[in-house]
């Protein structure tokens, strides 16, 4: 009974094409909104954990500055000037026991000049340990070394991206040519191997490399710093927590401020197990909510077939009369139009995921973002489609099936 049941409902939703069709596409448009926008959340979150993942999960940065906003910290800014060197040196010197590297840092926009050349981009002068903390590799010449940082030499390591504005294609090699960083003369010696767009969608390539102690004399006239990165011996987050509180008090004690504590910090350190947590939290809600708009399509489409469905069964009476009066049950009558309303979900969702798996794909190649699409999304948007299928067939598949035989074959 269950095939003859399938079998009539093919021939009745294949004689009423264009209403069926029309009846499909809301469940079309909410599955493959579903399948999008999942794709695109699970790819945007990949490539941020991806991003910061990168730079290390041992990784601490310490930044001057350290305001409360809604109840949480959040620091900042390169005008601040209660950071310096010593203060590198002093956590380098006090927590070697389980800080395994520090890096000063110090950042801003600079010209470059090459030839009749010119662009912008990032400066940031550090040291040695720069490299190792934060994964940079050098793919031709070298990078900076204690010798660099000690003479305050004019030397530079540069980005693919400075390598391509300057001399039109990053395969060309600028080791040992002159550059000009806010015109003050440097000699590359190095290029930074490509680590393309960052968690934010910086690029990472426009970048220059320099000894911190040139960055900080020759280019910014500063005497305190914009950072520091701190590399901890374990990548356990309750051991970043206390690396992270240890260098708090150390902090504290040197530039002599007093409780509250956070409140009066006039610095901040964000840890990269932290920092991956909250983006995987934001853009898992972010996920979330843009799936359950999608779901809320599909949600209408159910809604379309069960406006339909009620359509048929009126349209129909006098057939589910003739069945009812040569055997039928309301069973088999609630299973027919159960069956039909399954059906034609079950085919807007397969059609769905087709149009959502294209135009995630679609919108990867055209906006450059990365997607994803995952079994268990595909899964998730079909189990959904049928579900909402079979709950709105159930009030006018019962509808039909209580019909009288004799009301029924006298309806016109």
């Amino acid at each position: 009974m269950r095939f003859e049941s399938l079998s009539v409902a093919l021939r009745s939703l294949a004689g009423n094409k264009m209403r069926t069709g029309l009846t499909m596409l809301g469940i079309i448009i909410g599955v493959a909104a579903v399948i999008a926008v999942l794709a695109i959340g699970q790819g945007a979150a990949q490539r941020v954990t991806a991003s910061i993942s990168s730079l290390g999960t041992n990784m601490l940065t310490i930044i001057p500055g350290a305001t409360r906003f809604g109840g949480g910290l959040a620091g900042g800014g390169a005008a601040i000037t209660t950071m310096t060197m010593d203060d590198a040196d002093a956590i380098a010197h006090n927590l070697s026991s389980t800080v395994a590297a520090v890096a000063p840092s110090t950042r801003d926009g600079v010209t470059l000049r090459m030839g009749n050349q010119n662009t912008q981009s990032s400066c940031i002068g550090s040291t040695p340990a720069y490299a190792p903390i934060n994964n940079v590799t050098v793919q031709s010449g070298r990078f900076i070394n204690n010798n660099d940082v000690n003479g305050s030499l004019k030397v530079a390591i540069v980005g693919t991206t400075v390598v391509t504005n300057l001399l039109g294609t990053p395969t060309a090699n600028p080791i040992g040519k002159d550059i000009l960083i806010n015109r003050v003369q440097f000699t590359i010696i190095g290029v930074q191997a490509s680590k393309g767009s960052g968690a934010f969608g910086q690029d990472q390539d426009n970048v220059v490399i320099v000894p911190i102690t040139t960055a900080l004399r020759r280019l910014f006239n500063r005497n305190y710093i914009n950072g520091i990165y701190v590399e901890a011996k374990s990548s356990d987050p309750a051991q970043q927590n206390l690396v992270s509180d240890e260098i708090s008090s150390l902090l504290r004690r040197r530039h002599h401020l007093l409780p509250p504590f956070p409140d009066n910090d006039d610095f901040s350190v964000r840890s990269q197990s932290a920092l991956l947590a909250t983006s995987q939290t934001v853009t898992g809600t972010l996920t979330a909510l843009l799936g359950g708009v999608a779901v809320v399509s599909l949600i209408v489409g159910g809604i379309g077939i069960m406006n339909i469905m009620i359509v048929s069964v009126t349209e129909r009476t006098r057939e589910i009369g003739i069945r009812k009066a040569v055997g039928a049950t309301g069973q088999d009558i609630l299973i027919q139009f159960l069956t039909e309303s399954l059906v034609v979900s079950i085919l807007g969702g397969v059609i769905g995921v087709a149009f959502g798996i294209l135009g995630s794909w679609i919108v990867g190649r055209v906006l450059g973002w990365s997607t994803s699409v995952t079994l268990s999304s595909v899964l998730l948007a079909f189990l959904v489609a049928a579900a909402i299928g079979i709950f709105f067939g159930i009030y006018p598949a019962r509808k039909a099936a209580a019909l009288n035989p004799i009301d029924a074959l006298r309806y016109e």
